[in-house]
C-alpha cells in the first residue's frame, strides 16, 4: 500500500500524522509512505527526524483581508495542486489532517480519483478539513460533535509513549526521576512549550498555599520562562521550562492543570488523568470547544483564563486535591472519554478507503 500524508505547519497537525505513520508501518512495514509538507512547517524537521519522506510543495495561505495578493491566489493555487498531484499520481490512498498543505492535496487526489481520508483533530475544523470532508466518505474526528459531514468520532492518534503508559505501576519511580517524593500528592502545570503566563504568575503566588495543603507542583514554565514566586519556592515545588518526558509527568500527576488544545486533551483523558482546562483566551475558541465535552461528562473542570487566580486555586482547586474520592471519580470520567486506540481506528479506515480504491481498479 502507497500512502500520502499531508498536514503541516503545527506539531497539533504533524503529531498525530506521524502516530498514523507508525501504526501502519506497524501493521505491514512494507508500506510506502510519503508526506507532503512545505518548506517553512516544522514538518521539514520533524517529519524527516521520524524516518519517512517528505516531499516539498508551495505554501498557499488564504489571504485574510483584501489585497493585491488576492489576484495571486489561483495561480499559487495550480501550482500547489499540481506539486501534490505528481507525488499522489502513484498512490493508493491519501489521509489530510488539516492546514495549508491539505487543501491542494485534496484537489489534487479528487482530480487523479485517489481515495481521501480526512483527519479532524479540533472540535471546530479549519477549512482545508471542511473542504475534504465533501469529498469523502471516510472522515475521522477527535472529539462528538464536530460539524464534519461523514465525521466518525475516532479520538486523536497518539504517541504509543503516552498510550502504553501505565501510571499507577511508575507513579513513584518517574516522581522520584522528577525530584518529587514518592507518595505525596501531585499537581502537574503545564502551559505547553511555549509556556502560559497566566498559569505562571497564577501558581508563583500559591506554591506556599499549595505546599501548606500537602499538595507538591511539578511546573514546566515554557521555553525561556520562570514562575514569579513570592519569595523563595518552596520545598516539593519543582520548575522546568520543558519536558521532553512528558510521559514521566503524566505518570507522576494526580491532576493537571494545562490549556486544551486537542493533543492535550486527548493525551490527558486517554489516560484518566483528572485536569483542569485553561483554554487559550485567543483564536477561534476552538480550546474551549475541545474541552468542553470532557468536563460535560465529569472528566475535568473547565476555567477562563482570566478567572485562573490565586483565589481560584484556594477555593476550588485545593480542596479538590485534598480529596481523593473526587479524584479518582474525576479521573475514571476522564478515562471513559479517552481514547487510546485513535492510531488504530484511523489505520483501519485508511484501509477501507486503499481496497475501495483497489476494487474499483
Amino acid at each position: 500500500m502507497s500512502v500520502v500524508l499531508a498536514g503541516g505547519g503545527t506539531t497539533g497537525h504533524i503529531a498525530p500524522l506521524l502516530a498514523l505513520a507508525d501504526c501502519l508501518r506497524r501493521r505491514d512495514p512494507a508500506t510506502k509512505i510519503t508526506a507532503l509538507g512545505t518548506a517553512e512547517g516544522l514538518e521539514a524537521r520533524l517529519v524527516p527526524a521520524a524516518g519517512y519522506d517528505l516531499e516539498l510543495m508551495p505554501r498557499v495561505p488564504l489571504p485574510r483581508k483584501p489585497s493585491p495578493e488576492v489576484f495571486k491566489l489561483p495561480g499559487k493555487l495550480k501550482a500547489a495542486i499540481d506539486a501534490a498531484a505528481a507525488v499522489l499520481r502513484d498512490a493508493d490512498v491519501m489521509v489530510g489532517f488539516g492546514g495549508y498543505v491539505s487543501s491542494p492535496a485534496y484537489l489534487a487526489a479528487r482530480r487523479l480519483g485517489v481515495p481521501i481520508v480526512v483527519h479532524e483533530a479540533n472540535a471546530r475544523p479549519g477549512l482545508a478539513n471542511r473542504l475534504g470532508s465533501w469529498l469523502t466518505p471516510h472522515v475521522g474526528v477527535t472529539f462528538p460533535g464536530t460539524p464534519l459531514r461523514n465525521g466518525q468520532v475516532i479520538g486523536l492518534p497518539l504517541r504509543r509513549q503516552i498510550t502504553t503508559l501505565d501510571r499507577y505501576s511508575q507513579r513513584e519511580t518517574a516522581r522520584v526521576a522528577l525530584g518529587l517524593k514518592p507518595n505525596q500528592t501531585t499537581l502537574f502545570v503545564t502551559g505547553g512549550s511555549l509556556g502560559a503566563q497566566q498559569l505562571n504568575d497564577t501558581f508563583g503566588k500559591t506554591a506556599w498555599l499549595l505546599n501548606g495543603a500537602g499538595i507538591q507542583v511539578l511546573h514546566t514554565a515554557g521555553r525561556g520562562k520562570s514562575v514569579p514566586f513570592d519569595g523563595e519556592p518552596p520545598a516539593g515545588y519543582v520548575v522546568t521550562e520543558y519536558l521532553d518526558r512528558m510521559d514521566l509527568a503524566f505518570a507522576a500527576a494526580d491532576m493537571v492543570v494545562c490549556r486544551s488544545g486537542a493533543g492535550n486533551v486527548s493525551e490527558v483523558t486517554a489516560l484518566g488523568l483528572p485536569a483542569a482546562y485553561v483554554p487559550l483566551p485567543i483564536g477561534n475558541g476552538e480550546q474551549r470547544h475541545n474541552a468542553e465535552p470532557v468536563v460535560a461528562a465529569g472528566g475535568g473542570l473547565l476555567i477562563d483564563n482570566a478567572a485562573c487566580t490565586p483565589t481560584w486555586v484556594a477555593n476550588v482547586l485545593v480542596p479538590l486535591l485534598s480529596d481523593p474520592a473526587r479524584l479518582h471519580a474525576m479521573g475514571d470520567a476522564a478515562a471513559r472519554f479517552g481514547i487510546r486506540d485513535a492510531d488504530e481506528r484511523l489505520a483501519s479506515m485508511v484501509e477501507v478507503a486503499a481496497a475501495r480504491s483497489h476494487a474499483g481498479r
